[in-house]
């Protein structure tokens, strides 16, 4: 047993930002109003977070990679007869990562278009219309439960792990390391990460809508029949 590296720098970066930002966009969309200007900005920081995470699970160090902790039906069925060994996400939480980073997907992808019959629209409102868009906040509105309930058990795995395994999932997420008999992380450098983070960047300045013309002005006074 040693002192060995399990979350890199940017993994951490990554996970407390998405929880701030879920935090804040389940708050602010309670809020409504003038809030849902602060929702669709969680939505887009979302969206960098989540491109960024994919292309570090397969740049990034060793254990932040989808090659390491995404397993086949036989590596749960030993993790659940208590025969798996190993650091980083186990075979049954890599289910959990995946189904949180597929399901915010969903999420950002149709907020994106989304509209809420009032003041706000989501950036990419005007590539679809009004019909389209309704359909699209039905499927945001349908997986939103979805996603608190895969945080809820997120959570309920960590609480399940600190008192029942004598676990502490949480600090190895704060500090990057842990006590275990693994190999400590490699791979991952500054030059991964610039690319990860550059293409994040690129997607939400697309996602932003920023590059699309303006809208057409109202037509002037008088330049319509009254009736």
């Amino acid at each position: 047993m040693q002192r060995i590296t399990i979350w890199d720098l940017p993994t951490r970066v990554f996970h407390w930002v998405l929880v701030i930002c879920v935090a804040g966009a389940f708050v602010s969309v309670n809020i409504g109003g003038n809030a849902m200007v602060w929702h669709g900005r969680f939505g887009l920081t979302v969206l960098g977070l989540l491109v960024f995470r994919v292309i570090w699970g397969f740049v990034g160090s060793t254990y932040a990679r989808f090659s390491q902790f995404v397993r086949g039906p036989g590596a749960i069925k030993a993790y659940l007869r208590g025969e798996w060994q190993g650091e980083g996400h186990n075979p049954l939480g890599a289910l959990s990562v995946l189904g949180l980073l597929g399901t915010l997907a969903l999420l950002v992808s149709t907020g994106l278009f989304a509209n809420d019959d009032i003041a706000f629209e989501g950036p990419l409102y005007s590539l679809v219309g009004k019909d389209l868009s309704d359909k699209l906040v039905g499927i945001h509105r349908l997986i939103e439960p979805l996603i608190i309930l895969l945080v809820v058990a997120h959570v309920g795995a960590i609480g399940f792990y600190a008192r029942i395994k004598k676990q502490n999932l949480i600090k190895p997420m704060i500090t990057g390391w842990k006590v275990g008999s693994g190999e400590t992380a490699r791979g991952g450098g500054l030059i991964a990460f610039i690319v990860a983070a550059l293409l994040a960047v690129g997607v939400v300045y697309g996602a932003s809508g920023i590059w699309l013309p303006p809208p057409a002005p109202p037509p002037a006074a008088g330049s319509v029949p009254s009736w």
